[in-house]
Formats: structure tokens, sequence, C-alpha cells
């Protein structure tokens, strides 16, 4: 049952509360004769009654759902050495709660309970993580030390329809910007006049069009994205041969709908701000986020 996107923004936002039709174009950012349009045309196919989405226009929204959550935690985190050295990255804790405890958090939030963990580094480090969270389940990546990250995304390439795909070492601040729908494939981004980092290329459709290192005037990268039905389902063919092709083993995996088959799919740029999350690369990036982590070498 396909919506347009308008009706997609309106039914999303009444999923939140009840609202005035003012009170949706400030939400959605539409225009409020756009938002009277859509409320009508939504009223129409019985999805809406007066100010609330119906049991109808719930399930209109069920094929754009999160269904699941992919955690990409199976590398070493060499730059964060010391304290890697026993502790896998994903579960070092930032003022006392272990980096990935905030993402899973995240994603229960927006009501998103299927989560996998690809593990391999110290991977029983990661049991811990059941007596918080039963219900997580671990897919094992054997040859973590052998390949990038390419490996894990293939251990799990049959689960990433309707799923998110998470690098498992990131702080985040702000949980609301994982959210249980989504219109299109995409990607999380910050906007940036100027970057070092993986930023990305859009065009006037907001699809990346281009995957690389350092910009101006760009999208710096942030390591979550959305995969929905159908292109989740063509990474499920495209990774494995991109992981099978000739130094495939070298390529991080969003590299394969980015750059090596990129006209595959359109992925969009989802914005996010700085201080929603945090890529902690270094120890002294750690050390410097949380001061307890100054002392760490004398304790070790």
């Amino acid at each position: 049952m396909e919506l347009t996107k308008n009706q997609f923004d309106v039914l999303v936002a009444l999923t939140k509360s009840d609202k005035s039709q003012r009170e949706l174009a400030k939400d959605t950012g539409h225009s409020l004769g756009t938002v009277n349009t859509t409320m009508r045309n939504l009223a129409e196919r019985e999805f809406v009654h007066e100010q609330s989405i119906t049991k109808k226009g719930l399930n209109a929204l069920e094929k754009y759902r999160a269904k699941r959550a992919v955690f990409i935690a199976a590398g070493f985190g060499s730059r964060l050495v010391p304290v890697t050295l026993k502790t896998p990255k994903p579960l070092v804790a930032v003022h006392g709660k272990r980096i990935i405890d905030g993402l899973i958090d995240a994603c229960i939030k927006a009501d998103i309970t299927e989560i996998y963990i690809v593990r391999g580094y110290l991977a029983k480090k990661f049991d811990a993580l059941k007596e918080k969270y039963p219900n997580i389940r671990f897919i094992e990546n054997p040859v973590y030390n052998e390949a990038n990250n390419i490996a894990s995304a293939l251990c799990a390439n049959s689960l990433l329809e309707n799923a998110y795909v998470f690098e498992a070492d990131l702080f985040i601040t702000n949980p609301d910007i994982i959210t249980k729908y989504h219109y299109t494939s995409d990607f999380l981004a910050i906007k940036k006049a100027k970057t070092d980092d993986w930023c990305f290329t859009v065009n006037d459709k907001n699809v990346i069009t281009e995957e690389k290192i350092g910009g101006i005037n760009t999208w710096q990268m942030v390591g979550i994205s959305y995969w929905n039905k159908d292109e989740g389902e063509r990474l499920a063919t495209d990774l494995p041969a991109a992981y099978y092709s000739p130094g495939g083993k070298e390529y991080y995996w969003e590299q394969v709908p980015l750059t090596l088959y990129k006209d595959h799919y359109k992925v969009q740029v989802r914005e996010c701000f700085a201080d929603d999350i945090v890529e902690i690369d270094t120890f002294n990036e750690l050390k410097a986020i949380d001061k307890t982590y100054e002392n760490y070498k004398e304790e070790t």
C-alpha cells in the first residue's frame, strides 16, 4: 500500500500525537495548503479520522517500519589502545555506560527489538550484554582480522531488509535520531563547511551520488544507515559479489551500495547534528570526553 512522501510525513507525525493542520505543517516542513490537501486524501483512504491516525493508517506505515538492527562490532579498535587491549571498543564505557548500550537503547525506544551483533575480536566479552538485553542475537565473524568490515556485513547480509546498520562504536547523545519509520534508504550525515573525514555528495533530490574522503560544503558521514526492503534485498546479492571480487576483502561495506554498485541504489542523506552523536576515534578523544580515563595507563 504505497504512500506519497507527503502522506508518509503526515502519518508519521500523527503517530506521535493528534495534531492540528498548523502543527502538522510545522512538524513536517510542508506548507499548510499541502497539509490540508494531504489530510483530505488520507481521510478519503480512511487512514486518518479528524486529527488522529487510524488502525488502517498504521497498517499503511508498516512497510516503512524499521524491523531490525545490525551492529558491526567485530573490529579491534586499534586507535583506542590501551583500553581496547582488554575490551572491544563498543563495550568501552563512557560516563559509566557502554558505548553500544546507548545505541541499543535508542533502537528499543524506536520499537526495534530484533537486534543482531556481528562480533569477532574478544567475542565472548559481548556475552555480558545478555544480562541487560536477553533478546539480542550474536553473529560470528571468523575472518574479522583478515578482512575489512565488508566481512561483517556479509555475515548478516540476509538481515538487511527494513534494517538499520550501525557502526557499534558511536557515542549517541540524542536517541531520537533513531526513528521508527523511513520512506527511503538513508545514511545519517552532518552538514559541514569543510571536513577531512568520509563524506557524501548529493544531487538535487538528496540522493547520495559520491562517497569520498574530505570535501567542502559537504555531508560528513555518520556510521548509521537504514535500508528499505528492496535495497536490503539488493545488498544480499551485491555484498558477496563485491567481497569475492579481486581485492574485495579490503572494501568498507558501505562502498558496495555507495560506490561499487551505486546504480542499484537511491540512498538519501538524513540530517543529524554534531551534538547528536560522536565517533570516538582515538584514546585522546576518549579522555577528552570522559576524564576518568586520564590516568588509565597508570591503572592498567
